[in-house]
């Protein structure tokens, strides 16, 4: 049976606007669902999430023996986009909606919010939470009443995607909330969900160094270099001449390392400290000493 949220606001002693859903028909308390924001640069209202509860934070070592050291080299940017939050959104900005603790995006064609949805769709939980979207080769579609098809993604644009999850940046609306609502409510309580968040994040990075070693020759480069190449461009911060000039040191990685780490330093200076702190942590526990083999795409 689909499930229907009822949403509730409530403005907080600080003057912000708090949303709050409830499951109907059930005894589950009500959880929060964001607040709503501002964002001058792009005039946009909207709603953000950045609540970090305990059991709903990734940690690279429950998912170890699975996924082997690529659990651990998603970490970082975890941590930098989301503080490691499964239930981190925001919807105030070009992306229209943005959700997970890798902050997967749905403005970008095929991207990784795209890809994580479609996989979330083929979950069991799946027509409880969105129960008109459907998989059709491999497309998202939206289902009317009368069983017309939709198609909300495609190879050039999300447009559509982007205004069911999210109708407009004008204000915050209905369905922009209940959409947040069933996304966080899945991922609070169904560890499929989390799970293909992981899943979604590690492929995304194992894919992406593929792509990267054959621009950009990282063949033997040690983990925490390809790391920051994978974050930079994630995040989109620098782009792959200037990557490419930051490696060009003549084998000295450290060097490549301290290179790549300035790019973007004016304007995302927290963003790098964060990354820089996990590295370092990480190699102290012997976690983040390997090099990467572009025959096998994994670290050794």
């Amino acid at each position: 049976m689909a499930y229907d949220f009822k949403i509730r606001s409530t403005v907080t002693d600080k003057g912000r606007t708090a949303y709050y859903a409830k499951l109907s028909g059930s005894s589950e308390p009500e959880f929060f669902v964001g607040y709503k924001t501002y964002y001058k640069a792009q005039d946009g209202y909207g709603l953000y999430n950045s609540s970090q509860k305990p059991d709903l934070i990734y940690k690279a070592e429950a998912y170890e023996n699975e996924f082997g050291f690529f659990a651990h080299f998603i970490a970082p940017t975890t941590k930098a986009e989301s503080g490691g939050s499964f239930i981190c959104l925001n919807t105030y900005d070009r992306a229209y909606f943005t959700f997970g603790f890798m902050q997967f995006a749905a403005h970008v064609p095929n991207g990784d919010f795209v890809q994580f949805l479609r996989k979330l769709l083929t979950l069991n939980k799946a027509k409880d939470y969105f129960p008109r979207l459907e998989l059709i080769d491999n497309r998202i579609f939206y289902i009317s009443d009368v069983g017309t098809k939709t198609q909300l993604e495609f190879e050039n644009t999300t447009r559509p995607l982007m205004e069911y999850l999210n109708p407009s940046l004008h204000d915050v609306e209905h369905q922009e909330l209940v959409c947040s609502a069933r996304l966080i409510h899945w991922a609070n309580n169904d560890e499929e969900h989390r799970k293909v968040q992981v899943n979604s994040s590690i492929n995304l990075y194992k894919n992406n160094m593929i792509k990267y070693h054959k621009r950009l020759g990282l063949d033997g480069c040690p983990a925490k270099v390809c790391f920051m190449v994978c974050d930079i461009l994630h995040q989109g911060r620098g782009k792959y001449d200037r990557i490419a000039n930051a490696l060009d040191t003549g084998g000295n990685y450290e060097k490549a390392y301290i290179n790549l780490c300035s790019i973007g330093e004016v304007n995302y200076a927290e963003r790098i400290n964060t990354l820089k702190k996990e590295i370092k942590a990480m190699e102290a526990n012997g976690l983040f000493n390997k090099t990467y083999d572009a025959a096998t795409n994994s670290f050794v």
